[in-house]
């Protein structure tokens, strides 16, 4: 009996069909084909995706706002003149 021959891939399905059922089994198809739909859409999306930086990354900050205190703008003194 080799691994090619129809007798094995009989017995095989069998044991598959008596552990999972008929109705898991073709459950477990739909949701693998969903998969690779999802994967082949991503892939398509992919380009026009920003790219992200790596988790261990922090973004560099957003360009602050001038501050105001009841409307009137405050001087920044977080900055060293030179």
């Amino acid at each position: 009996m080799g691994f090619g021959s129809i007798w094995h891939w009989m017995v095989v399905l069998v044991i598959v069909l008596v552990l999972f059922g008929r109705g898991r089994v073709s459950e477990i198809m739909g949701d693998f084909g969903k998969g690779i739909k999802s994967f082949k859409d991503g892939m398509a999306e992919g380009s026009d995706v920003k790219p992200q930086p790596p988790a261990g990354q922090i973004p560099p900050p957003a360009p602050a706002e001038q501050a105001t205190l009841n409307g009137e703008p405050v001087a920044d003194t977080t900055q060293n003149p030179q």
